[in-house]
């Protein structure tokens, strides 16, 4: 039986500077004295879709299907912060995405009845452009959440490049997720 892989489509954020203000802003968070999980800001990502575990057929399947997705490389502006599902019941506190989302928006579009056709199930939640910050565990102080979540609207955390979509790999591990990116596609600009 071959190795399975726990997986998914993303663009990274390789910019320093927008790293350093996700950062200050989990430090805010954490300053709420909430119940939260904070993602490590090396592995913050937009993700475009998440695939679960493959085999490394399928990795060589889901790289060719990447290549055929057209898109040049373009800016993504990162500004405000909000929760999922709802600011009464938040789990997952992100960032949002302004310029850029519709890009991605297409990129999935593009992308998810080819990964359907793979056999992959369609995805439950659709595609929704964000970048996750926190989980949350529990509702404690929950009202903070909401008061931070709704004075940071539009916060502007800067602008990354989308110019590698990349099959990333997670390895889970008691002390939190190590990704590693598989394959990626670079489509050159013009």
């Amino acid at each position: 039986m071959s190795e399975q892989i726990r997986s998914f489509i993303a663009f990274d954020i390789a910019n320093d500077t927008v790293l350093s203000r996700i950062s200050s802003t989990q430090t805010l968070l954490k300053e709420l004295n909430l119940d939260l999980k904070i993602v490590d800001p090396k592995n913050i990502h937009v993700t475009i879709r998440f695939l679960g575990s493959i085999n490394s057929t399928m990795v060589d399947k889901v790289y060719e299907t990447m290549k055929s997705i057209k898109f040049e490389p373009f800016p993504i502006q990162l500004c405000g912060l909000g929760v999922f599902p709802s600011l009464n019941y938040p789990r997952v506190v992100w960032i949002g995405i302004i310029q850029g989302a519709d890009q991605l928006k297409n990129i999935f579009s593009q992308l998810e009845p080819h990964i359907q056709a793979l056999g992959f199930p369609k995805d439950p939640y659709g595609f929704s452009p964000h970048l996750t910050i926190a989980r949350v565990k529990t509702g404690k102080n929950k009202q903070r959440l909401t008061e931070f979540v709704t004075k940071k609207v539009d916060f502007d955390l800067g602008t990354i490049d989308a110019d590698c979509l990349r099959l990333k790999r997670s390895q889970l591990s008691p002390k939190g997720p190590t990704y590693s990116t598989l394959k990626e596609y670079c489509p050159q600009k013009g």
